[in-house]
């Protein structure tokens, strides 16, 4: 990590913008090319993750949510959940999907919102499920295993002016003769693999209720990474081919592998370089005003309605941790001062090297040593639930999900979308519906869908929203694949899919 504390104020963000977006697209391909393969296309799978019938998904999200659950064993083949957008552009459907992007024309094919009084911001935050199980070791405890490639990129914090200056037509004649001051902008980006071993179970069962608590523990792999900040920056636009900087100073760089990147992309996805570690940490607690004191079962067989709860309510908090990085050799912290420079020097030039750049960049400014390595925390997130049971189908579930890294202090992170989110579902044995209303903290606000059929399930927070709009500044789709037998056993010793648990004397369960 950097043992400096430089400060520094921002130039001509093609600097900083331009180089972001060949790192996002370099990183941005390996999920893309993934992604791909299973669709054409702060939470993920949004809609299911508080169903009762969630199984794996539901670990990810909060992994006391395995403890008693109804599932002897759940199989994950497959699974991809994407999502991308930002504040500032919006594009229409057609030009999403032309392949032409260079070719886009201003107030027809994108569209800018140059009169916004926030800071814009952009997001992607994509993963794939490979592999996984949960298995129910008993009616208490649940052991599972989760393997994720993950991707997670955020950037911008710029006050419209300065998003105009530097995304509007740059350099434009429009804006010659102004000045300007950057205290802090920041992107980075970040692809890992993560292996999760999970164990939850009940902590305490009464008459009244039941208490859950689970863990996971991750190894981190890292595949890539990439980050770029300035602070405290200003300078003059004098015309299209020059302009100064007062004083500032950037900081950059990426995982030494990227000068290396191989192709094809997947070739990159090597387990066991860039280790690191973290953890998911859940607690749950479900309202049983029916439990008549004799635990799971009937007879010799488990009873379903004895774990129906009235209300649940959790925290818990994911992606805790960080991985670690080797910098490309070339990549150093920059002092901005200067009295003449040229914008389009500062510019990326099509098909050229992340190597190229950096060196276009140190020529540009004044080199500053900095550390070989850095440290990219993961987008730890603290989410608060709540869930209410109708009549056994129906439920409407409540969620409160917050970014806990999303300050300017470390600029070694990406971090999670804080927002709201309120889910009215149906759901029984082999069939699941719901329909996810999302407000997060830049406004913006999407009805959307999810489905379960059987082993597939696939949706949208956004889909409803989009299917309206006009324009899109933002989207998000998922699909995941599970094996689910088409039958259960009946027995009193039954397999199958759902418990059927072990004979036991009916005796009062009011504490455990």
């Amino acid at each position: 990590m950097h043992s400096r504390t430089v400060q520094s104020k921002t130039p001509v963000l093609p600097t900083f913008c331009q180089q972001m977006k060949i790192i996002n697209r370099i990183l941005l391909s390996t999920v893309t090319a993934l992604a791909c393969t299973a669709a054409a296309t702060a939470q993920t799978f949004t809609g299911f993750h508080q169903s009762n019938y969630a199984g794996v998904y539901g670990i990810m999200y909060n992994p006391a949510s395995a403890a008693a659950t109804r599932y002897k064993w759940d199989l994950n083949i497959f699974g991809a959940d994407a999502k991308a957008g930002n504040t500032y552009m919006s594009l229409t459907k057609k030009a999403i999907f032309s392949s032409a992007y260079d070719t886009l024309r201003k107030n027809q094919d994108f569209f800018l919102d140059t009169a916004a009084r926030r800071k814009q911001n952009g997001w992607e935050m994509a993963e794939i499920m490979m592999p996984s199980l949960m298995y129910s070791i008993d009616e208490k405890q649940t052991v599972s295993f989760i393997w994720r490639i993950r991707s997670s990129s955020n950037g911008g914090n710029l006050p419209t002016p300065l998003a105009n200056f530097f995304g509007d037509n740059f350099p434009n004649p429009n804006y010659k003769g102004n000045n300007y001051t950057i205290e802090h902008a920041a992107v980075a980006s970040n692809i890992w693999n993560e292996f999760g071993f999970s164990y939850a179970r009940i902590l305490r069962n009464s008459y009244g209720g039941v208490w859950k608590g689970g863990i996971t523990l991750k190894y981190l792999s890292g595949i890539a990474a990439g980050y770029a900040s300035v602070d405290n920056t200003t300078f003059q636009f004098n015309s299209t081919r020059d302009g100064s900087i007062s004083k500032g100073t950037m900081r950059y760089g990426y995982s030494e592998n990227l000068d290396h990147w191989a192709k094809p992309t997947i070739s990159n996805l090597k387990i066991g370089r860039n280790s690191g570690f973290g953890a998911d940490l859940g607690l749950i607690y479900e309202y049983r005003p029916d439990n008549d004191g004799f635990g799971d079962y009937v007879g010799d067989h488990w009873n379903p309605s004895s774990d129906a709860y009235q209300f649940r309510v959790g925290v818990s908090i994911t992606d805790i941790g960080s991985i670690g990085y080797n910098k490309a050799p070339s990549n150093t912290d920059l002092l901005l001062q200067t009295d003449h420079i040229d914008p389009k020097d500062l510019t990326y030039k099509k098909n050229q090297s992340l190597k190229q750049y950096a060196a276009q960049l140190n020529k540009a400014f004044t080199p500053v040593a900095s550390a070989s390595d850095f440290r990219m925390a993961l987008p730890t997130m603290l989410h608060l639930m709540g869930d209410y049971n109708i009549d056994d189908r129906f439920f409407v579930s409540a969620n409160a999900d917050i970014a806990m890294n999303g300050g300017k202090h470390n600029i070694y992170k990406t971090y999670g979308m804080t927002q709201i989110q309120v889910t009215p579902r149906y759901e029984v044995e082999y069939f699941g519906a719901a329909m996810p209303i999302v407000l997060n903290h830049n406004g913006q606000a999407d009805v959307g869908a999810g489905i379960r059929i059987g082993p597939l399930m696939l949706g949208s927070y956004s889909l409803f929203t989009n299917l309206f709009r006009r324009r899109l500044d933002h989207a998000d789709a998922y699909v995941a694949l599970r094996y689910i037998p088409i039958f259960k056993k009946s027995d009193a010793n039954g397999g199958g899919i759902f418990h059927m648990r072990k004979r036991q004397t009916r005796c009062p369960a009011n504490s455990n």
